[in-house]
């Protein structure tokens, strides 16, 4: 009985943190998500329990997933609609829950190691290294199909000062100093029900976070920008489901034309439009009145492809273009299937990737650029910014999503310019459109699911900062550390 009780508490602490752990995701704050990694430490010895927390946690993060009910525009069956939604809502559930329950099982393989030699410096090793996997894992994570929200953004809106450490380690290094600041609660906790010597952990931790804060706000002293540039950007809400009516194909050219015109009388730079917007081999009704990037398709060698199109002034036709990289699984890309028959879970299924750089070159600045959830991959625009990027462009579609998913969209954005130290302009089709700046501060532009013309005052960037240097190599080194360092102490033992 006793056994069985301690087993129904272990599951319980995993439930408990997951759900902890979703409401960080989705809020964002350390508020949430310490005592989550704390669960999540206390239950890591049992990889049922961890793949519970990994579970929740990604379910109440993701359930903006739910909305894509109902499918019966893009020939769903109405019966379907419903049960296709939730089985791939609950599939990202079950692919977290098997990741989570991996590195436990990991954990628990390497702790054999550091309880057997029984020394404090083997166990700081194994936390070093469990915390650094962790971290990298979520680098990985977000350069894979699946969009993948870490807790290294988890930090954002609320705690700025904590994220500045981004500067240096990116989005890896925060969710591995959340990892740390997570275990730190959990044995302090321990501590102290034991009645054993919790005071100096308390007050040690507290120290270091209060260091962790104080550096990572340092960090984000406004480096030199130029002379702001007046920037315009459109949000047309058009809901998805019928931006390829008769009824709106027809009325797109003309209301973008009136968007080129308004944003000239606001005497702005050039316009944004959003992702998806343009048909293959649409025109301008006139010649533009000033540059329009603007996500659109085109076709090339028999391909379509999702861009970001630049359309220079006095011109009809884009001249310059990106291709977008990171495709939807089902929604966008689908592999070649007998006959062709299923397009996937859009209206725009069977596209191609673009190639993987996300520097844009066109007779403006040079811009960084995320087509929808790229904004996820914080590796690929340090590497567009490391090769010249003065800014930084992220252009979505995210509609019919509630707007759960443009706050963890625009908490991104956030940690996206602090990682680089360049503002970036965030332009959707019903929103988040915003401008953040480097420091990651945000600057609302427009009401989310309204249309209009925005204009933000955007600063170009210069020089580089320790993560567009160096990315993921501090990060790397101390998961090396960490494995040598429990290595060295076991073949001690």
């Amino acid at each position: 009985m006793t056994m069985s009780n301690d087993r129904s508490l272990v599951l319980l602490q995993g439930a408990i943190g997951g759900v902890l752990a979703g409401i960080g995701l989705t809020q964002g704050g350390l508020l949430w998500m310490a005592p989550a990694l704390a669960l999540l430490w206390s239950v890591s010895r049992s990889p049922g329990a961890s793949c519970i927390w990994g579970a929740l946690a990604v379910l109440l993060s993701h359930r903006w997933l739910l909305a894509l009910h109902p499918l019966t525009w893009i020939g769903v069956p109405a019966v379907l609609s419903f049960p296709v939604a939730a089985s791939i809502w609950l599939f990202c559930g079950a692919a977290a829950a098997v990741l989570v329950g991996l590195w436990a099982w990991l954990g628990t393989w390497l702790a054999h190691t550091a309880t057997r030699d029984g020394g404090f410096r083997a166990k700081a090793f194994h936390l070093l290294l469990m915390a650094s996997i962790w971290g990298l894992a979520e680098v990985l994570l977000a350069r894979l199909p699946l969009f993948w929200i870490g807790v290294g953004g988890s930090l954002l809106p609320d705690d700025r000062a904590l994220a500045g450490l981004a500067r240096w380690f990116g989005a890896g290094g925060l969710a591995t100093v959340q990892m740390l600041i997570g275990w730190w609660l959990w044995q302090t906790l321990l501590a102290w029900r034991r009645g054993i010597g919790w005071r100096r952990p308390l007050v040690l931790g507290l120290l270091f976070l209060l260091l962790a804060h104080g550096l990572g706000w340092s960090l984000l002293r406004p480096a030199g920008a130029s002379a702001p540039i007046s920037v315009a950007l459109w949000q047309p809400a058009i809901p998805t489901r019928s931006k390829f009516s008769e009824l709106q194909q027809r009325r797109l050219p003309e209301d973008l034309q009136q968007a080129l015109d308004r944003a000239a009388d606001l005497d702005a730079a050039w316009l944004v439009a959003p992702e998806g917007l343009l048909p293959p081999g649409q025109t301008l009704l006139r010649p533009a009145s000033l540059p329009l990037l603007t996500g659109g398709f085109r076709w090339q060698r028999g391909q379509q492809r999702s861009a970001l199109l630049v359309v220079e002034r006095g011109e009809q036709v884009a001249s310059a273009f990106i291709d977008k990289h990171r495709l939807v699984p089902l929604g966008e890309w689908m592999p070649a299937l007998p006959g062709g028959v299923f397009r996937g879970l859009s209206a725009v299924g069977g596209l191609q990737p673009g190639e993987p750089s996300r520097l844009l070159q066109w007779p403006g600045p040079a811009a960084a650029v995320a087509i929808c959830y790229e904004l996820s991959d914080g590796a690929g625009l340090a590497e567009a910014v490391a090769d010249g990027a003065q800014w930084l462009l992220a252009v979505a579609n995210l509609d019919p999503y509630p707007l759960a998913l443009q706050r963890q969209f625009i908490a991104l954005a956030q940690l996206r310019s602090i990682e680089t130290a360049r503002d970036l302009l965030s332009v959707a089709n019903t929103g988040p459109s915003a401008l953040v700046l480097a420091t990651g501060k945000q600057q609302p532009l427009l009401a989310p699911f309204t249309a209009g013309i925005g204009l933000a005052d955007l600063h170009l960037h210069q020089g580089l900062t320790g993560y567009t240097r160096y990315r993921e190599a501090p990060l790397i080194g101390l998961m090396l550390f960490g494995a040598l360092g429990l290595g060295w102490s076991h073949f001690r033992a």
